[in-house]
């Protein structure tokens, strides 16, 4: 086996702690009486409601209006794309079309001190600004706002020299924004006008043609379902009415006031025991592997709280916890599966460095096997069972969150249990064997040396 680096090990070490520490604490700073956030930690986690409550709104629109069920699915819409672009995945929608009511669940922000219901539903309630704008970014020239569209509606469009037929989002456009779309259409002749809801690009599609008339059909890659979507949406951005709030109120948490702290203080007694065991059974390999399960947990709390600004924030839930706590499962099996075969190289009477290389080497293809077949399963459950919510007819929008929840923090432990599970623990293992006081059989689960 070609030795690692000494120093390797200290490298990964300080690395592993750099991250545990600030995926915990996060980074702040002060500009004068602000606070400035360079690094996100535990504290800016958005809880679910299930663990620290949140708001219920009844929304309807203005006084005097009866709204269509197609108004209503766009208002629907609308709120559910709001939430999403928020990072809010904890939430409940339930349209009532027979009385134009929508209510609305979410959980508080992640640093709320007031708790007041009124502000939390301000931002959400206001009305949508549907812009189309030159170009593919939102700095573009406004060309058409919400208010120039009449109608916009999902259908089949058939093409004559095929016969294929294919989903399409028609738009309808009234007087003036006829005009508008004829002249934007002519000066972007075969470029990008993109379509804006707020500060959310929903769809860019390509000017293939000069459009006069004020009616225009938008292609993609659709299907009934995003077609459908994308229609409501224009739609909510031209509505003739504004939302009212009809009702508000709080939601206390399922768990309780103090559960957040039992949580945590459940958490580092788990992981004292972790270190306990893993160290006791399998000496050096228990310890490396501790430390790589540290890094583990570091990388899961960074892709909840958004540490890595590529990735959003998560709202963080029961079933989220549980995910989280599977793929540590996950993290430990791994090591185990590895220092047990280490152990059984050992008693051949092989040497330390044989020993570990074919103990890694015979280990890997177990460790790949169990952590793929859960990344599978927790790909398919994000995919169904996410913002789209393909099922949420048959198993209800909250059931519907949960199991994303569940399976977004299983599926992002699991990735990380192959970088420090498996890739960082065994460069640690490689390097740490290699220092001189630990190089006794005995300290990897074999006989004295």
């Amino acid at each position: 086996m070609k030795r690692i680096g000494k120093p390797v090990f200290f490298i990964v070490f300080a690395v592993i702690l750099f991250l545990s520490y600030t995926s915990v604490f996060g980074i702040y700073g002060e500009n004068g009486d602000f606070k400035i956030t360079y690094v996100k930690g535990i504290s800016d986690i958005r809880w679910g409601i299930d663990i620290k409550g949140g708001v219920e709104a009844v929304f309807a629109p203005a006084e005097g209006v009866d709204a269509t069920e197609d108004q209503m699915h766009a208002v629907q819409s609308i709120l559910d794309l709001r939430l999403t672009n928020n990072n809010v995945t904890d939430y409940e929608l339930y349209p009532d079309y027979a009385q134009d009511r929508i209510t609305v669940r979410f959980p508080w922000k992640s640093d709320e001190e007031d708790f007041d219901p009124s502000a939390a539903i301000t931002e959400l309630a206001s009305t949508a600004k549907l812009t189309f704008r030159g170009g593919s970014d939102q700095s573009g020239e406004e060309l058409l706002t919400g208010a120039d569209v009449k109608t916009a509606y999902a259908s089949v469009n058939t093409d004559s020299k095929n016969s294929k037929t294919e989903y399409v989002v028609s738009l309808e456009l009234n007087d003036e924004g006829a005009k508008k779309f004829a002249d934007a259409t002519s000066t972007y002749l075969n470029k990008t006008i993109s379509i804006w809801m707020d500060d959310t690009c929903i769809s860019a599609p390509t000017v293939n043609s000069v459009i006069s008339n004020g009616k225009a059909i938008i292609t993609g890659d659709f299907d009934a379902d995003s077609a459908n979507d994308l229609a409501n949406k224009i739609n909510a951005g031209a509505l003739p009415f504004d939302l009212r709030v009809e009702s508000y109120g709080t939601i206390s948490p399922s768990l309780g006031t103090y559960a957040l702290q039992a949580m945590g203080i459940a958490a580092i007694a788990a992981l004292c025991f972790i270190f306990v065991f893993m160290t006791i059974f399998y000496r050096v390999p228990g310890f490396v592997a501790f430390i790589a399960l540290m890094g583990q947990l570091s990388l899961s709390l960074m892709a909840v709280s958004g540490y890595f600004t590529v990735f959003p924030s998560f709202t963080m839930t029961i079933p989220g916890i549980a995910g989280m706590i599977l793929s540590i499962g996950m993290g430990v099996d791994a090591n185990i599966i590895t220092a047990e075969r280490i152990k059984d190289e050992l008693w051949t009477g092989k040497t330390l460095d044989g020993c570990i290389a074919n103990g890694t080497k015979s280990s890997l293809s177990a460790i790949i096997d169990g952590n793929i077949t859960i990344i599978v399963v927790a790909i398919i459950l994000i995919l169904v069972f996410g913002p789209a919510n393909i099922f949420s007819m048959i198993f209800g929008v909250s059931t519907t969150g949960l199991i994303y929840a569940f399976g977004y923090t299983l599926l992002v432990g699991v990735i990380g249990n192959f970088i420090m599970g498996v890739a960082a623990s065994r460069l640690m293992l490689r390097s740490v064997s290699g220092l001189k006081f630990l190089r006794n059989k005995r300290l990897y689960g074999g006989k004295k040396a």
